[in-house]
């Protein structure tokens, strides 16, 4: 999805999930972090992209999650919600987030992600992500 003009100074919107994506522990817990992939989303807000935590917690286990997210740096834009300049465009607040790139443990997509990392376990290979992400805007520019 792109947006023009009135989302100036930011690229892309990314929503996260927390529990086997952002944190590696057993809901309700919360830990070990996934390091990798929170300082990468650490390194695209600064570079002006927004962050929605997208999590199906509520309650105190969220304010858990979201307590933890900070104590690692990470800050988001919206919890569980879509961006309120996204909300304004279309006039609602849809069920659905809007965004550029979801990145969850349990996301079905049309790319290969995977990476062993340990004998017996596979993690997200945040660089080939990577890779695709700047290919995908590099083809924007050339479209535009």
């Amino acid at each position: 999805m792109q947006y023009s003009g009135e989302r100036e100074g930011f690229c892309m919107v990314f929503a996260v999930d927390f529990d086997g994506t952002l944190s590696f522990g057993e809901w309700p817990e919360v830990g070990p972090a996934n390091h990798n992939l929170i300082e990468y989303l650490k390194d695209r807000k600064h570079s002006g992209d927004k962050l929605i935590l997208w999590t199906c917690r509520a309650g105190d286990a969220l304010d858990a999650a979201v307590d933890w997210c900070s104590g690692n740096g990470l800050e988001f834009d919206a919890i569980n919600d879509n961006l309120p300049e996204v909300t304004e465009k279309y006039g609602n607040n849809s069920r659905k987030i809007s965004c550029d790139v979801y990145i969850d443990d349990r996301a079905v997509n049309a790319g290969d992600y995977r990476k062993v990392v340990h004998v017996g376990t596979e993690a997200f290979d945040y660089e080939l992500v990577e890779r695709k992400l700047i290919g995908f805007a590099e083809s924007l520019v050339r479209c535009s």
